[in-house]
């Protein structure tokens, strides 16, 4: 098997405006195209960073809610690179973006902290 690269990373939203606003308008993805799948009352999105496609974006009428939190069986999170997080960071608080505070991998001596999409899904920032 020889897998080339992470094609896309599927997000599910309770409200698909907001969702949207937030990776678009904040996070700075660029809204590819969208439709809307009427067989099952869903919004699908497709967003870009940085011009590669790697996102989609979904809504469902009552999709179900993450089982334990920040630890649940499945994807755990969503990272970003990101030059400064310190920085990103302010950028957050000036959106009202709930975010934990910076920190330093144990691991990697880097700069880290996670913040929240607007359902609470944990994505992080990674200084390189």
């Amino acid at each position: 098997m020889k897998l080339r690269r992470v094609h896309h990373i599927a997000i599910i939203g309770t409200d698909y405006e907001r969702s949207k606003d937030f990776y678009t308008r904040v996070l700075g993805f660029e809204l590819i195209d969208e439709v809307y799948r009427e067989e099952r009352e869903s919004w699908m999105g497709n967003l870009a960073l940085d011009g590669q496609y790697i996102v989609e974006l979904f809504s469902f009428p009552t999709p179900a809610v993450r089982p334990t939190w920040p630890e649940a069986t499945g994807l755990r999170h969503l990272a970003f690179e990101v030059d400064d997080v310190e920085a990103t960071l302010g950028e957050l608080d000036a959106e009202g973006i709930r975010h934990e505070e910076l920190r330093v991998d144990p691991y990697t001596g880097k700069r880290m902290a996670f913040f929240f999409d607007p359902d609470g899904l944990p994505l992080e920032l990674y200084q390189a």
